[in-house]
């Protein structure tokens, strides 16, 4: 197979092309505005302190919030996490969570059950990697304290039941977190109608900005049962010692990334622009073609609901008797087609699927800048591959 071009297919782990106002926008952060947010008084500084507060409308309009001091940035996915469930646990905690998990939830609660402040349990998942809502139900506590989910496995792809699990969370009255890694930007999100108190994402994913940002919702009330985590200068109360209760402020400590922001705000504009529902139904339209190619393919496993209206634009496979990483490295060295190997950073989820003996999975992951042929060319590479170990 002749290779013209690179065909990325690992937007799971970081989007990539991005839209050309992000670039535009960390550019002229960097070389024009030059300036800091919330520190200063002349013109450049009003206008970064302007372009910071329209990042968290935009990105506060992508999910259903409509102040955008309820937005916090972040250094990226982990960093919200982490902001949320050791800024909401206190000593005693019981909290729930799943199999399906990132550990980027499962090793903050980790650390925290290993020093003996809380209890975990942990929820398994139907042979999709679905989890069931009664499941979740079933292990409350009277001192369940936070509900930790994903919101789409970054391994099968697997939408989980967001809306029915955040109904139980409010009807217990605990805390219900949502990690939208992987649908933040790619899936039309509510976060009143999914009764999310917490929704953790990176910048650099679905939603289309630079790596080393992140974002935090926070619904309003809950800032009064989430501790900051950092503390130092904010631009607000300089007058005080103590770190202001302010939304924002509370939890953004230190100058703010500027450019990453505004680049972040830049790739939230262009999905706006372009309308969740058309990025929605696009990835979804080429992970169907991807899942029927594949699946006519023999010895190949595919993991995850085969419909991709019931998943995001992830799917794993493995061929048997072949391992993931030296198929991956096949794909990129004689084709050019970039993906995914290993674990992913999921080791549960991988042990729920019985992959952990076999190095995990080949991920293929779509963003919306690919294309059918993309699709076709990673299909047929996969077939020669299969032909020929």
């Amino acid at each position: 197979m002749s290779v013209h071009r690179r065909i990325y297919l690992d937007n799971a782990a970081t989007s990539w092309p991005k839209p050309d106002a992000v670039y535009a926008a960390v550019d002229r952060a960097m070389r024009q505005l030059g300036a800091p947010a919330g520190r200063s008084a002349y013109a450049e500084a009003a206008e970064v302190e302007q372009a910071v507060l329209n990042a968290r409308k935009s990105i506060g309009g992508l999910l259903g919030a409509d102040d955008p001091r309820r937005i916090i940035f972040t250094l990226n996915g982990t960093d919200s996490l982490n902001l949320a469930i050791h800024g909401a646990l206190k000593a005693g905690d019981h909290v729930v969570t799943t199999v399906v998990e990132h550990n980027s939830v499962l090793r903050p609660l980790r650390a925290m059950a290993d020093a003996g402040q809380i209890e975990v349990t942990y929820v398994g998942c139907g042979a999709e990697g679905v989890i069931d809502p009664a499941e979740i139900k079933k292990a409350l506590r009277p001192r369940t304290r936070l509900i930790a989910m994903t919101h789409a496995s970054n391994v099968t792809g697997a939408l989980q039941p967001a809306a029915e699990v955040g109904e139980i969370a409010r009807g217990h009255g605990c805390l219900f977190l949502l990690d939208a890694a992987q649908t933040a930007g790619d899936v039309p999100i509510d976060v009143d109608e999914l009764k999310v108190d917490l929704l953790a994402a990176p910048g650099h994913k679905g939603l289309l900005g630079p790596l080393g940002t992140g974002i935090l919702y926070v619904r309003p009330g809950v800032e009064g049962q989430l501790t900051s985590l950092r503390q130092g200068g904010t631009g607000s109360r300089s007058e005080e010692d103590r770190q202001p209760d302010l939304m924002p402020d509370k939890y953004e400590s230190g100058n703010l990334n500027v450019p990453g922001i505004l680049g972040l705000a830049a790739g939230a504009g262009y999905l706006r622009q372009r309308g969740l529902a058309a990025v929605r139904e696009h990835t979804a339209t080429l992970t169907q073609r991807l899942l029927a190619g594949l699946e006519a393919i023999d010895r190949l496993t595919v993991y995850g609901p085969r419909d991709a209206g019931r998943r995001v634009g992830i799917v794993s496979i493995n061929l048997r008797g072949a391992d993931p990483q030296e198929v991956a490295g096949i794909l990129d060295s004689a084709y050019r087609i970039q993906v995914r190997s290993g674990l992913h950073c999921a080791p549960r989820m991988h042990a729920a699927l019985g992959t952990l003996p076999l190095g995990g999975t080949l991920r293929f992951s779509i963003g919306p800048f690919n294309t059918e042929e993309d699709i076709d060319a990673a299909v047929a590479a996969v077939k020669e591959i299969s032909a020929s170990v």
